[in-house]
């Protein structure tokens, strides 16, 4: 396929930035399924040496997702209004998640709740009681307190909140606030690594010692809004300035040093401090806690600037799978997952038979229905349906 202007005006980069980071954060839930940490539903195959790799990406996974979400909303803002803006994220977040929240997700609830005894077995009549919309027994299933749960897209509403509260803000740092932007962006050196850093601790010092639980429920959950708001406004400040980007590719080995070096301070922290932390303990782990985080930021977008700016054949199509693919991964990851687990098929081919279920399953829903239909490709959060071939309709850089 030949490279359209547009395509020549696109960031691959970021583009590619967004695929992979979902893609992690897939992976990230098949192993969720062995590493000895509580989740919906666990194999009887547990495999503690994941808890090395999980616990690195798990500092800066979502993170990254939501800073990359700050980065597309840079691009759509050029295109439409503000009150465009709104009611665009209104209808692609709002109505997945609603839909999710109906269809997609409730296998999982059930089955959580079945493990914990909170239910009997019959799908339909576990349904009855979820459409009840009435607080289940303690722990049934993530949400219990509620009735109904959106379980993994937790994500859609927190970044349709996070949309809505940015556009004034955006149009402040577009006008009255501008020189305050350029002088982010003007940042080089250990200044793009120090300066983030104080909105974080001030995060950690201030809003964590009350509210100290991510609790994915929106409401109340202001920790969480601290620390993931702060990525999507950096994101979003961030933008497509040469010069800034430039710097972050100047500056990517030196930033995976550092991170490195950072990940291991964290590891010993963790294990050398007691559970009882004193002021100054705390105010240390929560220093390299964050240094870790955005660290390790700096370091990637630092080398898909340098190595991933370009448009790859596989991209466009990869780009507009990201939403279904999101929207679907966890359930079929824990469905399959459940059943698996009742054939006792040993720690490889257990693991092994998951990981090609959530990939396959995702890869076959996506490309023989979801994106052929009128009717489920909003549902999905694509784009409508054009004339032509369904993969000559990429979705927009900002569809999640």
């Amino acid at each position: 396929m030949t490279p359209t202007a547009a395509d020549s005006a696109r960031r691959h980069d970021i583009d590619t930035l967004r695929v992979c980071a979902f893609g992690l954060l897939i992976l990230f839930h098949v192993g969720m399924f062995y590493v000895p940490w509580d989740w919906h539903v666990k194999s009887n195959y547990a495999a503690a040496w994941l808890e090395l790799p999980m616990t690195l990406t798990h500092q800066w996974r979502m993170q990254l997702v939501f800073l990359v979400s700050g980065l597309a909303l840079n691009f759509l803002r050029r295109r439409v209004s503000d009150g465009q803006l709104a009611r665009q994220r209104l209808f692609r977040l709002g109505i997945p998640l609603l839909f999710g929240m109906a269809v997609v997700v409730p296998p999982q609830a059930y089955l959580e709740a079945l493990r914990h005894g909170a239910t009997e077995p019959g799908y339909l009549a576990f349904l009855g009681r979820y459409f009840a919309f009435q607080p289940w027994p303690k722990d049934a299933f993530a949400g219990w307190q509620f009735g109904i749960t959106w379980n993994h897209l937790w994500y859609l509403p927190y970044l349709l909140a996070y949309t809505l509260v940015a556009i004034p803000l955006m149009r402040f740092f577009d006008g009255p606030g501008a020189p305050l932007r350029r002088r982010f962006q003007a940042l080089r050196g250990s200044w793009i690594v120090v300066l983030p850093l104080v909105p974080l601790m001030a995060s950690g010092l201030l809003v964590y010692p009350h509210f100290p639980y991510m609790s994915n429920a929106l409401v109340g959950d202001w920790y969480a809004h601290s620390q993931y708001f702060t990525f999507f406004f950096i994101g979003y400040l961030i933008g497509t300035d040469a010069g800034l980007w430039g710097e972050l590719a100047r500056m990517r080995k030196t930033a995976l040093s550092l991170a490195v070096a950072s990940f291991a301070a964290f590891m010993f922290l963790s294990e050398i401090l007691p559970e009882d932390l004193s002021g100054s303990q705390q105010f240390a782990m929560l220093l390299v806690t964050y240094v870790n985080r955005w660290i390790w930021l700096v370091a990637i977008l630092g080398f898909a600037h340098h190595f991933l700016n370009r448009p790859f054949p596989w991209l466009r199509y990869a780009n507009d799978a990201v939403y279904p693919w999101y929207v679907l991964h966890q359930t079929i990851t824990v469905v399959a997952g459940y059943w698996l687990s009742q054939l006792a098929l040993g720690p490889v081919a257990e693991p092994a038979l998951l990981l090609v279920a959530t990939i396959g399953g995702c890869a076959a829903l996506h490309e023989l229905i979801i994106r052929r239909s009128r009717l489920l490709r909003p549902l999905f959060g694509m784009n409508p349906l054009r004339a032509g071939p369904p993969d000559m309709c990429p979705g927009p850089l900002a569809q999640v």
